[in-house]
């Protein structure tokens, strides 16, 4: 290659050497691209650098949960609404086969591993244990009768520890996580509350089979006691918070920034009922009459609009969730870097039933803002003042400094009640809603 390149460079300086030659029937190029030291021509293959073995974005940010997830039906919504009682099961996986029927009794182990303490235990048994993971954690513990498999189960249970018994092999295999299945509710909120409470909690890797509402996931002793502390919580509670959420650009169409006060005599001061502010940005809490198309269009006067994201994400009573804006964003931005958390409870709030809630906005170089909502049913939080040069990296843009970030948020009831309660009214409003929420 070198050398075919050394002889268009020699070609450049000879005075005929960049016309055809008709007499050889030799062809040379009047212009000559080198890249990377390779000459380009028209007949040219084009070459690319080998790619590691990575998997494509495009196959990456495939989801099955996405088009539930990222979909929000603004003609169609209820601040409150409810669903059925359905219980949640969960069912450990890879367990083998059934431990022999064999009584155990008077048996006591003081400081050992849960192998040592095993083996001492099959002592004399044809059975042998097997360490697929060590577990060096010391366990000490009696008992005074009972059978082979509540045996094993204390002591695996105690050393933190998962087993499986192959019988043909006669072996007891010992692991240090765990598989379960969970069978879910056939109601996409509450789908939706779990996995938002597993993902709050840290929990990941979770395989969802939507055809017939199960959840696959592995994890540690700890990884266990977490979800089922979800579980019991959820199965335990009246409520779940549903969040719908809009997020969009703005850009001014002028030099000056847009200006928010103008929203009071746009919509009037009883329907903007709460400020507050933030490290950075402000919410405001306003009434159902603001919602996202009276919104697009106050600032239509001022700006143009862009949607970046839009989604839905339920909070367990209590607990925390997050909407990931670039899961649902429309193409790759700047802001799909920015994550939404909430935590809310529903109930008394010095004297009157209120939703209490906690919105975070954070990236991945931490906590941009933070801000603490009590509000009403039916209201709506529209998060304000977040420049959009918050997500830029880079020493120069051309992105307009006042350009920023708009974040409309709308909470949700969704009641769980036993399938015998569920009123007739497909939405509940007016009279029928306060006594039911009274209830």
């Amino acid at each position: 290659m070198k050398k075919i390149l050394k002889l268009f460079i020699v070609c450049g300086v000879m005075a005929g050497c960049m016309r055809a030659n008709e007499q050889n029937d030799v062809v040379y190029y009047d212009t000559v691209q080198v890249v990377d030291n390779l000459v380009i021509d028209d007949n040219s293959v084009p070459i690319f650098p080998k790619k590691a073995a990575l998997t494509t974005d495009t196959a990456r940010h495939f989801s099955v949960e996405l088009p539930r997830r990222c979909t929000v039906n603004w003609d169609n919504q209820s601040v409150v609404s409810v669903v059925p009682d359905e219980k949640i099961e969960v069912v450990r996986l890879n367990v083998g086969d059934k431990l022999p029927e064999l009584t155990v009794s008077d048996y006591d182990f003081r400081k050992q591993t849960v192998a040592a303490a095993l083996n001492k235990l099959l002592d004399g048994v044809d059975i042998a244990v097997v360490e697929q993971e060590p577990g060096y954690e010391k366990i000490s513990g009696s008992i005074a009768s009972g059978n082979l498999a509540d045996a094993v189960d204390l002591i695996a249970h105690l050393g933190h520890m998962y087993y499986s018994y192959d019988a043909a092999m006669g072996e007891i295999k010992l692991y240090n996580r765990g598989k379960w299945l969970i069978k879910m509710p056939h109601d996409d909120t509450i789908v939706m509350a779990l996995l938002d409470a597993m993902h709050g909690a840290d929990v990941r890797n979770l395989l969802v089979d939507w055809a017939d509402n199960t959840l696959v996931f592995e994890g540690n002793y700890q990884t266990e006691r977490e979800v089922a502390r979800i579980i019991s919580d959820i199965s335990s509670k009246k409520y779940v918070m549903a969040w719908d959420m809009d997020v969009y650009r703005v850009y001014p169409r002028t030099d000056n920034p847009i200006i928010w006060m103008n929203l009071l005599p746009a919509f009037g001061e009883k329907n903007i009922k709460m400020s507050i502010p933030g490290v950075v940005g402000r919410a405001l809490v306003v009434g159902p009459e603001i919602n996202t198309k009276t919104l697009q269009e106050f600032l239509s006067t001022q700006a143009n609009l862009v949607l970046i994201s839009q989604g839905r994400f339920v909070v367990p009573d209590g607990w925390q969730s997050r909407f990931d804006i670039g899961q649902c964003s429309k193409e790759e931005r700047l802001e799909t870097d920015l994550i939404v958390g909430a935590s809310a409870k529903y109930g008394d709030f010095g004297g009157r039933d209120k939703i209490d809630a906690k919105i975070v906005l954070r990236t991945s170089h931490g906590e941009l803002s933070s801000f603490t909502i009590p509000s009403s049913i039916g209201d709506n939080y529209i998060i304000v003042g977040i420049p959009t040069h918050s997500f830029v990296t880079t020493p120069e843009t051309l992105i307009s400094p006042f350009a920023e970030l708009v974040v409309f948020m709308s909470p949700r009831i969704v009641s769980i009640v036993n399938p015998n309660d569920i009123p007739d009214e497909p939405q509940l409003v007016g009279d029928a809603l306060r006594n039911f929420l009274r209830d």
